[in-house]
């Protein structure tokens, strides 16, 4: 199935996912390959929760299993600090089998949150 036309919504549920980014590439929101729906993600931020170290951060979207395009690519987080990723201003749409991926340079310094709408 393709993307639902959201000029006729039918459902818009808000959710937000969080998770501490490691040296292995994590799926942050994934729109699997028959949802029907289409993910509107309004706003992505990758903290530095270490007290000293820098750390840098890759966060990818995945089109359609294959095409890779950088969000991010190898930004450094200085420690205590946070990056906007996608904003308000900057809102982009995951369609099926689309996904946003993230990696870390060093584990356990950085976490990564989403808040996106579900939209069939």
């Amino acid at each position: 199935m393709t993307a639902p036309n959201i000029a006729g919504l039918s459902t818009v549920t808000g959710k937000s996912v969080g998770l501490a980014v490691t040296t292995i590439t994590t799926d942050l929101v994934a729109n699997s390959t028959s949802s029907g729906k289409v993910f509107k993600i309004n706003s992505l931020i990758v903290s530095n929760v270490d007290g000293t170290n820098i750390a840098s951060v890759d966060v990818i979207l995945q089109k359609a299993g294959s095409n890779n395009f950088n969000l991010t690519k190898n930004i450094d987080v200085p420690a205590e600090t946070t990056l906007v990723v996608v904003s308000k201003e900057t809102q982009i749409y995951l369609e099926e089998n689309d996904k946003i991926t993230v990696t870390a340079s060093a584990d356990s310094d950085l976490q990564a949150i989403c808040s996106y709408e579900e939209i069939s």
